[in-house]
Protein backbone atom coordinates (compact mmCIF):
# COMPACT_ATOMS: atom_id res chain seq x y z
CA UNK A 1 0.00 0.00 0.00
CA UNK A 2 1.47 3.13 -1.12
CA UNK A 3 1.04 6.64 1.79
CA UNK A 4 2.07 10.08 0.66
CA UNK A 5 3.15 12.53 3.05
CA UNK A 6 4.24 16.19 2.74
CA UNK A 7 6.42 18.70 5.11
CA UNK A 8 9.17 20.27 6.02
CA UNK A 9 12.68 18.66 6.71
CA UNK A 10 16.20 19.78 7.61
CA UNK A 11 18.58 17.29 5.32
CA UNK A 12 21.42 15.76 7.48
CA UNK A 13 24.00 12.95 5.73
CA UNK A 14 22.77 9.52 6.71
CA UNK A 15 25.23 7.92 9.73
CA UNK A 16 24.11 4.40 7.87
CA UNK A 17 25.96 2.80 5.56
CA UNK A 18 24.43 3.33 1.80
CA UNK A 19 23.44 6.23 -0.63
CA UNK A 20 20.70 7.83 1.40
CA UNK A 21 19.90 11.63 3.30
CA UNK A 22 18.34 11.26 6.59
CA UNK A 23 15.60 13.65 7.16
CA UNK A 24 14.27 15.93 10.41
CA UNK A 25 10.27 17.05 10.35
CA UNK A 26 10.49 20.65 11.56
CA UNK A 27 8.04 21.01 13.62
CA UNK A 28 5.36 23.93 13.49
CA UNK A 29 6.38 25.68 16.33
CA UNK A 30 10.32 25.86 18.07
CA UNK A 31 11.85 24.25 20.19
CA UNK A 32 14.51 25.20 22.23
CA UNK A 33 16.32 22.22 24.06
CA UNK A 34 19.06 24.36 24.95
CA UNK A 35 16.75 26.36 27.30
CA UNK A 36 16.80 24.75 30.49
CA UNK A 37 14.24 26.34 31.43
CA UNK A 38 11.72 25.14 29.12
CA UNK A 39 10.56 21.14 28.96
CA UNK A 40 10.84 19.93 25.51
CA UNK A 41 11.27 16.28 24.13
CA UNK A 42 13.29 16.66 20.50
CA UNK A 43 12.96 12.90 19.46
CA UNK A 44 9.24 13.54 19.30
CA UNK A 45 9.72 16.98 17.34
CA UNK A 46 12.07 16.31 15.29
CA UNK A 47 11.13 12.85 13.38
CA UNK A 48 13.88 10.85 11.65
CA UNK A 49 12.94 9.74 8.18
CA UNK A 50 16.03 7.77 6.16
CA UNK A 51 15.09 8.34 2.70
CA UNK A 52 17.23 7.03 -0.67
CA UNK A 53 19.32 9.99 -2.61
CA UNK A 54 19.28 7.74 -5.76
CA UNK A 55 17.28 6.02 -7.94
CA UNK A 56 15.01 8.61 -9.17
CA UNK A 57 14.61 10.14 -12.80
CA UNK A 58 14.76 13.08 -14.46
CA UNK A 59 14.22 16.65 -12.82
CA UNK A 60 13.86 14.89 -9.85
CA UNK A 61 16.57 13.21 -9.65
CA UNK A 62 18.80 16.37 -10.16
CA UNK A 63 17.10 17.90 -7.64
CA UNK A 64 17.52 15.20 -4.86
CA UNK A 65 21.41 14.75 -5.82
CA UNK A 66 22.06 18.62 -5.13
CA UNK A 67 20.43 18.38 -1.22
CA UNK A 68 23.10 18.89 0.78
CA UNK A 69 23.39 18.62 4.64
CA UNK A 70 21.81 21.36 6.56
CA UNK A 71 19.65 22.49 3.51
CA UNK A 72 15.85 23.16 4.33
CA UNK A 73 13.12 21.48 2.25
CA UNK A 74 9.33 20.50 1.24
CA UNK A 75 9.13 17.33 0.49
CA UNK A 76 6.39 14.85 -0.83
CA UNK A 77 7.82 11.61 0.44
CA UNK A 78 5.65 8.63 -1.21
CA UNK A 79 5.78 4.78 1.40
CA UNK A 80 5.30 1.80 -0.34
CA UNK A 81 5.49 -0.91 2.18
CA UNK A 82 7.20 0.82 4.61
CA UNK A 83 10.21 2.44 2.52
CA UNK A 84 9.80 6.22 1.93
CA UNK A 85 11.17 8.08 -1.48
CA UNK A 86 11.15 11.50 -2.50
CA UNK A 87 7.97 12.10 -5.12
CA UNK A 88 8.68 16.10 -4.94
CA UNK A 89 11.31 18.36 -3.59
CA UNK A 90 11.96 21.88 -3.22
CA UNK A 91 14.58 23.90 -1.03
CA UNK A 92 13.15 26.46 1.05
CA UNK A 93 16.81 27.28 2.24
CA UNK A 94 20.34 26.71 1.46
CA UNK A 95 21.84 26.76 5.42
CA UNK A 96 24.70 24.35 5.15
CA UNK A 97 26.22 22.05 7.96
CA UNK A 98 29.82 21.16 8.25
CA UNK A 99 31.29 18.81 10.59
CA UNK A 100 34.95 18.54 11.48
CA UNK A 101 36.08 15.38 13.75
CA UNK A 102 39.15 16.85 14.70
CA UNK A 103 39.91 20.80 14.92
CA UNK A 104 43.39 21.77 15.75
CA UNK A 105 44.39 25.68 16.03
CA UNK A 106 41.23 26.68 17.44
CA UNK A 107 40.57 30.51 17.08
CA UNK A 108 40.82 33.09 19.71
CA UNK A 109 36.89 33.99 19.92
CA UNK A 110 35.83 30.33 20.63
CA UNK A 111 38.32 29.75 23.44
CA UNK A 112 37.19 33.21 25.01
CA UNK A 113 33.24 31.99 24.63
CA UNK A 114 34.56 28.76 26.52
CA UNK A 115 36.46 30.64 29.69
CA UNK A 116 33.51 33.05 30.05
CA UNK A 117 31.25 30.21 30.41
CA UNK A 118 30.35 30.22 33.74
CA UNK A 119 31.38 27.34 36.57
CA UNK A 120 28.63 24.09 35.94
CA UNK A 121 27.59 26.18 32.91
CA UNK A 122 26.89 23.34 30.09
CA UNK A 123 26.40 25.81 27.42
CA UNK A 124 28.32 29.18 26.94
CA UNK A 125 27.39 32.02 23.35
CA UNK A 126 28.21 35.13 22.04
CA UNK A 127 27.83 36.88 19.04
CA UNK A 128 31.37 37.74 16.75
CA UNK A 129 31.90 40.86 14.57
CA UNK A 130 32.97 41.69 11.63
CA UNK A 131 36.38 44.05 11.02
CA UNK A 132 32.87 46.47 9.18
CA UNK A 133 31.30 46.36 13.11
CA UNK A 134 28.45 43.90 11.67
CA UNK A 135 27.50 40.57 13.12
CA UNK A 136 29.06 37.76 10.96
CA UNK A 137 28.52 34.72 13.79
CA UNK A 138 26.97 33.35 16.50
CA UNK A 139 29.08 30.96 18.88
CA UNK A 140 27.83 28.10 20.79
CA UNK A 141 30.18 26.26 23.42
CA UNK A 142 29.05 22.56 24.75
CA UNK A 143 31.16 20.86 27.66
CA UNK A 144 32.12 17.33 26.48
CA UNK A 145 29.98 14.92 27.71
CA UNK A 146 31.00 12.54 30.38
CA UNK A 147 31.32 8.67 29.74
CA UNK A 148 30.33 7.32 26.50
CA UNK A 149 28.19 10.21 24.90
CA UNK A 150 30.16 12.10 21.94
CA UNK A 151 27.86 15.16 21.65
CA UNK A 152 29.48 15.79 18.54
CA UNK A 153 28.31 12.61 16.57
CA UNK A 154 24.71 13.36 18.41
CA UNK A 155 24.79 16.61 16.47
CA UNK A 156 26.29 15.06 13.15
CA UNK A 157 23.77 12.34 13.75
CA UNK A 158 20.58 14.54 14.19
CA UNK A 159 20.01 12.87 17.23
CA UNK A 160 20.79 16.08 18.85
CA UNK A 161 19.19 18.81 16.02
CA UNK A 162 21.00 22.21 15.27
CA UNK A 163 17.36 23.62 14.32
CA UNK A 164 16.83 25.42 17.94
CA UNK A 165 20.38 26.85 17.39
CA UNK A 166 19.54 28.70 13.78
CA UNK A 167 16.04 29.84 15.68
CA UNK A 168 17.74 31.31 18.49
CA UNK A 169 19.34 33.65 15.30
CA UNK A 170 16.17 35.66 15.60
CA UNK A 171 16.28 36.36 18.95
CA UNK A 172 19.93 37.08 19.39
CA UNK A 173 20.96 39.24 15.39
CA UNK A 174 18.84 41.26 13.55
CA UNK A 175 21.09 39.98 10.26
CA UNK A 176 18.90 38.96 7.70
CA UNK A 177 17.88 35.59 7.48
CA UNK A 178 20.39 34.62 4.63
CA UNK A 179 21.30 31.01 4.17
CA UNK A 180 23.58 30.23 6.92
CA UNK A 181 26.39 28.00 7.25
CA UNK A 182 27.08 25.64 10.38
CA UNK A 183 30.01 24.41 11.66
CA UNK A 184 30.35 21.68 14.35
CA UNK A 185 33.76 21.03 15.61
CA UNK A 186 35.29 18.64 17.69
CA UNK A 187 38.58 20.22 19.11
CA UNK A 188 41.14 17.92 19.84
CA UNK A 189 42.69 19.83 22.43
CA UNK A 190 39.65 21.43 24.27
CA UNK A 191 36.93 20.78 27.22
CA UNK A 192 34.16 21.61 24.83
CA UNK A 193 32.40 21.12 21.22
CA UNK A 194 31.63 24.27 19.15
CA UNK A 195 29.22 25.16 16.63
CA UNK A 196 29.74 28.16 14.70
CA UNK A 197 26.64 29.75 12.37
CA UNK A 198 27.64 31.79 10.00
CA UNK A 199 25.06 34.73 9.31
CA UNK A 200 25.71 33.85 5.54
CA UNK A 201 27.10 31.07 3.90
CA UNK A 202 28.64 33.38 1.29
CA UNK A 203 30.30 35.64 4.24
CA UNK A 204 33.99 35.82 4.72
CA UNK A 205 33.77 34.32 8.07
CA UNK A 206 32.36 30.90 6.46
CA UNK A 207 34.60 31.61 3.60
CA UNK A 208 37.60 31.98 6.69
CA UNK A 209 35.71 28.67 8.82
CA UNK A 210 36.09 26.70 5.46
CA UNK A 211 39.60 27.65 4.31
CA UNK A 212 40.85 26.92 7.94
CA UNK A 213 39.08 23.83 9.03
CA UNK A 214 37.70 22.18 6.09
Amino acid sequence: MEVTTTGRFRVYRSPRDGDELLLLELPEERVDWADPAVETDADDAYSPTYVPQTGYNGDLAERVSALEPGNEIEATLTWDDGDPHFADVSVRDRTRFRFVGAATGLFEAARETWHATGDGEAIGSRVTYGTDGDPNAVLYVFAKQPGARDLFDEFGDGVVPVDPLLDRLDDETDVPDAPREVFVLRPLDEEFVLVAIALDRDGLFARTMRDTYC
